[in-house]
């Protein structure tokens, strides 16, 4: 079945930016629109959807972002955005997660990703004709850095990228490439120099056309169900040297640039959808006098969840204060112990919300495509927790780490 995109027509003409020097009229008009555009049957219409229907769904809502200045206020001046601080970001993901409004999920690389790293160490032509690309014509872009056998030891990557003449040719292969399967550019890194004395100094960063020949994007099918992982394949693809990124064998350092990209902002925004996820469960266990509220130990769970919530909330503000006041430092140390603390309260949740659920819950229900971690579908919601345990570092390498640098322990 095709849905056709939401039609959508506001009483009046919202412009948030126009009341930025003011925090609490711009929280007043994105509230506003947020209340006149976001369809409330939205969950409802992407509940079982296709994978057409959701990138149809999610091209729709990032027009209408674009519309009103919202998909790329972050952005400079220069390229059509407004410039805006992590205050005004802050409010436009709160009031997003307090509306239960979609997010331009298929978008977090071209939005996050892909500026921070232009604007740093891109090239003129590339951010003309890349960042033109996403605010006019919405292209899509992945993020082509784990392998097979270099994910949390992201260094090790084996891609090769030959110079020969104007183009390198590159073959390898990524793995877990988010989306992959409909973007149109991704962010890759290869290997230019295999006799480098470390590892992380032979890496350099290319523009990759996912069209081009040469390459082959396979998804890789969850235990949900969904493919919003894919694998990418190179053989023998020709890269322009137009579309390296920065210097050869400088890859590395240009990474890090787009790995801190967000600065904590999707985070953030997670942990807001959590809140309000809280707090509506436990304002239907309230009216509906739910069992779950009578067993002393199912009470002691949701609470001690609830004060991890609260206080991982704490976190992650600390952490918003740290990068205002220096956007290029921030706390060292703050951010793994955050991503750490938010995988373990969504995996503890979704499993008490699978079993205060009982048979029912666990009843294959069709996923709400773009849902995020809290779509109502219990056990949906606990398979998909567990992908936080793994993506931008397991666990278990983020307490290495602590250990390590942190901590001070032997390895």
């Amino acid at each position: 079945m095709t849905l056709s995109p939401p039609t959508v027509s506001p009483a009046r003409v919202f412009d948030p930016l126009a009341h930025k020097d003011d925090l609490i009229a711009f929280r007043a008009e994105v509230r506003a629109w947020l209340e006149a555009v976001v369809p409330a049957d939205w969950q409802l219409r992407m509940t079982g959807a296709d994978e057409t229907d959701y990138v149809a769904f999610q091209r729709w809502w990032f027009a209408e972002m674009q519309k009103v200045g919202l998909a790329t206020p972050h952005w400079p001046r220069d390229w059509g955005g407004a410039d805006i601080g992590i205050r005004h970001q802050t409010i436009i993901f709160e009031e997003v997660a307090r509306a239960g409004a979609p997010g331009p999920e298929l978008f977090v690389i071209s939005l996050y990703h892909l500026p921070a790293t232009l604007f740093g160490h891109g090239s003129q032509a590339q951010r003309d004709r890349y960042l033109t690309g996403v605010k006019e014509r919405g292209e899509v872009w992945c993020q082509g850095f784990s392998e097979p056998n270099a994910g949390s030891d992201l260094a090790s990557l084996r891609t090769r990228a030959e110079r020969r003449g104007d183009v390198y040719v590159v073959n390898g292969q990524k793995v877990w490439s988010s989306y992959g399967a409909f973007a149109d550019y991704c962010l890759l890194l290869a290997r230019t120099d295999f006799e480098a004395p470390k590892k992380q100094a032979g890496i350099t960063y290319f523009i990759l056309d996912m069209k081009a020949p040469g390459v082959t994007v396979r998804p890789i099918r969850q235990a949900t169900g969904q493919s919003e992982f894919c694998e990418i394949f190179l053989d023998n693809v020709e890269i322009p040297v137009a579309d390296r990124i920065g210097e050869e064998n400088a890859g590395w350092m240009i990474a890090q640039s787009t790995l801190s990209a967000e600065r904590g902002l999707i985070i953030f925004e997670l942990s807001e959808r959590m809140a309000r996820a809280f707090d509506a469960d436990l304002s239907e266990a309230k009216r509906t006098d739910a069992a779950w509220l009578k067993d002393d130990q199912l009470r002691r769970e949701f609470t001690a969840a609830y004060s991890d919530m609260v206080t991982l909330r704490l976190m992650i503000r600390a952490m918003m204060q740290e990068v205002e006041a220096d956007p290029h430092m921030g706390s060292a140390t703050l951010p793994t112990y955050i991503k750490i603390h938010f995988s373990n309260i969504l995996r503890r949740y979704t499993d008490f919300r699978v079993r205060i659920g009982g048979l029912a819950a666990q009843v294959q229900q069709p996923a709400v495509m773009g849902g995020g971690h809290q779509t109502g579908n219990a056990m949906h919601d606990f398979i998909l927790s567990y992908a936080w345990s793994i993506s931008g570092g397991t666990v278990e390498i983020l307490k290495t780490v602590i250990a390590e640098r942190v901590l001070g322990l032997p390895r």
